[in-house]
């Protein structure tokens, strides 16, 4: 039986690698740590089909170490104290180098299954790769975490994904048979939202055993309806109904937010996944608009997290609703982002003289926090004074959204800096 196309097409260098120049390229952390022949222990966290997998082979292959590989989906503490047995006693073997340790999906470690790992990475027996589609943040232990470095892999875009396709029609010796037309690609990567390995699953399904097909857009959407597959937690729909839920909650339809709700706790998803996804959503998308919104998610996330299922179900489903009945501003979310944009258009900008910290006499000499204004010090504790750089003076990032708490908010700041806040 032939490997799926994804498995055949899979890059075994550096420079077969598609996108994540910054890890990669020729400055990339990565291949410099190849480079100089030390690999430290390290978490890949991207989304699904980035090529984490794919990333973690070539590493081993390039540095010339042995290579180890566990699935969080199904292995246990024995399994991992096994494996890293065998890396012990092999190490140095063949190698003055020690061997790597790849886990997919580790947010789905238990903290006793990452506990299990902490002796092997700290003695270095073995340099441990993590896969991971969730923030290490909150899915890895912090013992574990302090000794890895983080890195974070881009999705797709659409010129990645189109160089892909034309690399599996040139190149893979099933396809290269073929005679195959890209007319239309818009469907083709909507369906695969990103995700490489869905897109070239789909590829295949659709080229099958047609030696010679045209893919348009009617096509592919007729074929992927035929074919559409159950929710499955660790599968490709994973990540299409969630972001249904999302959607569904944002757009404050609380009916369609319970039935994708349900769609998850049928699928046996993680009741902290779902949980998690409203807590950003209630900042993200609610804000200072209902700022209860992030408490109660926050407090969702801690109740099932010690509950789990099947009581849980109740705790998500009166969340998501409430968040959906909520509300929306996404003016908090807005203004970081465009604060960020500034900061990377700007740079380094210098802090004013008199917003400076003058623990000194030194600095003090060098004015650092003359001119200050003490807000405590006048009416209604304000005073205006400029508290942005001088080249960015006045400069508007938080815009209010309309609704009640934030018109509030524009009250007061047009009430305390008059024109400046002028919306």
């Amino acid at each position: 039986m032939n490997a799926p196309l994804a498995e055949r097409i899979r890059p075994k260098t550096l420079d077969d690698y598609i996108s994540q120049q910054h890890l990669v390229g020729e400055k990339g952390i990565l291949t410099q740590h190849i480079k100089q022949g030390i690999i430290p222990s390290l978490i890949l966290w991207g989304p699904p089909g980035i090529g984490k997998t794919t990333l973690a082979n070539i590493i081993a292959n390039e540095s010339k170490r042995p290579f180890y590989v566990l699935s969080a989906i199904s292995s246990g503490v024995k399994d991992v104290r096994e494996v890293i047995e065998k890396a012990k006693n092999n190490n140095g073997l063949f190698t003055q180098k020690n061997p790597i340790l790849f886990i997919d999906e580790i947010h789905r470690f238990s903290k006793s299954q990452q506990d299990s790992l902490l002796g092997a990475v700290e003695k270095g027996w073995v340099t441990l790769i993590g896969a991971t589609t969730e923030n290490p943040s909150f899915e890895v232990i912090p013992a574990l975490l302090s000794r890895c470095q983080v890195y974070i892999l881009n999705a797709f875009d659409k010129d990645n994904l189109i160089a892909l396709l034309h690399r599996a029609i040139k190149e893979d010796e099933i396809l290269s048979e073929k005679e195959i037309t890209l007319t239309e690609t818009d469907a083709l990567l909507q369906v695969s939202g990103g995700d490489a390995r869905k897109l070239l699953n789909i590829f295949e399904l659709l080229v099958g055993s047609n030696d010679q097909i045209n893919i348009t857009n009617e096509l592919v959407l007729k074929q992927v309806q035929k074919n559409t597959v159950k929710y499955d937690k660790t599968g490709e729909q994973h990540y299409d109904i969630v972001s249904a839920f999302i959607k569904s909650i944002r757009g404050s339809d609380p009916n369609a937010a319970v039935y994708w709700l349900a769609r998850m706790i049928e699928g046996g998803e993680d009741v902290k996944f779902i949980a998690r996804r409203m807590l950003i959503l209630a900042s993200e998308d609610i804000g200072n608009a209902n700022p209860t919104a992030l408490i109660l998610a926050n407090n969702t996330f801690q109740s099932v997290s010690i509950i789990g299922y099947p009581e849980s179900r109740i705790i998500l489903s009166q969340c998501a609703i409430y968040l959906a009945n909520s509300a929306k501003s996404n003016a908090s979310y807005m203004a970081i982002n465009n604060a960020q944009q500034l900061v990377k258009n700007t740079g380094d900008l210098s802090v004013p003289l008199h917003l400076r910290n003058a623990p000194t006499k030194l600095m003090k000499d060098l004015e650092y926090g003359k001119d200050y204004k003490y807000s405590h010090n006048y009416d209604n504790n304000f005073i205006a004074q400029e508290f942005l750089p001088d080249e960015i003076t006045n400069t508007k990032l938080y815009e209010p959204s309309n609704n009640s708490r934030e018109n509030s908010f524009r009250d007061f700041l047009k009430q305390r800096w008059k024109s400046k806040y002028n919306y």
